[in-house]
């Protein structure tokens, strides 16, 4: 997260202070190769015709609609990749981390994090976690050595149930269980929304909503049912329910 706010930064910075250095660098380099380079003061030309002119100079079209463009291109994707939500998760989990003793214990974004299970935690019980948290930290940090060299939250999990503090502070092993699921829920549904294009394609956009999602469960794990037999399969049918002709 640190990183991505650096590249925000770095972005902002390039729109606004470093378009003349740009601009130096990229006529060294056409000078030096014997490329054209038009005069920024005229208008813009459309295309090889020297008659269509877009009312606007050389220095806007390159600065305004190109480099601009670019660059704010570049915040909407990091916008759209890493939203509000999707921060405050990654910054939750981070905050649970048990490396370096918990050197990243953040007991806001943690609770941030469980504002969004609000099936798991409603009001009564995140004010429980509160409490667990504030309980939990001095105990990790100073009276079990256990929590001490732990590498990831995988481990934290294991401690807590070997431990038996799972019991002790459930609320806790709740959100770490929850924190544990976030990278498989994610990459099940990007797999799932690049395998319809596999499956809804333009012989077949006109499938319901029930047929697609049982395609989709036999596409993604395709190495599951290829150990299935033919046969079972059509016992399971045959099963199910009399029919006119044997399959």
């Amino acid at each position: 997260m640190g990183m991505l706010d650096l590249a925000k930064k770095r972005l902002q910075m390039m729109r606004e202070t470093e378009w003349n250095s740009l601009l130096e660098e990229v006529c060294s380099f056409c000078s030096k190769h014997d490329i054209p380079v038009p005069k920024m003061d005229e208008d813009y030309t459309l295309g090889k015709s020297k008659r269509k002119r877009s009312g606007v100079s050389y220095l806007h079209h390159f600065r305004v609609e190109v480099f601009h463009t670019v660059i704010d291109l570049e915040f909407q994707e990091l916008n759209d990749r890493f939203d509000v939500v999707t921060t405050d998760l990654l910054l939750g989990m981070a905050s649970l981390s048990p490396v370096d003793s918990f050197s990243n214990f953040d007991k806001d974004k943690i609770m941030k994090l469980a504002g969004y299970y609000s099936s798991e935690f409603g009001d009564n019980k995140l004010r429980e976690l509160d409490f667990q948290l504030d309980s939990f930290i001095v105990y990790a940090q100073k009276c079990d050595s256990r929590f001490l060299n732990l590498k990831g939250i995988k481990d934290f999990a294991r401690v807590m149930i070997e431990t038996k503090l799972d019991l002790t502070w459930p609320l806790i092993y709740l959100l770490v269980k929850l924190t544990l699921l976030i990278p498989v829920a994610t990459a099940s549904v990007e797999r799932a929304f690049s395998s319809i294009k596999y499956i809804k394609n333009d012989l077949r956009n006109r499938m319901d909503d029930d047929f697609l999602n049982d395609c989709l469960v036999c596409y993604i794990e395709r190495k599951i049912f290829k150990t299935v037999s033919n046969n079972a399969i059509i016992d399971r049918f045959l099963s199910m329910k009399t029919r006119r002709r044997q399959l």
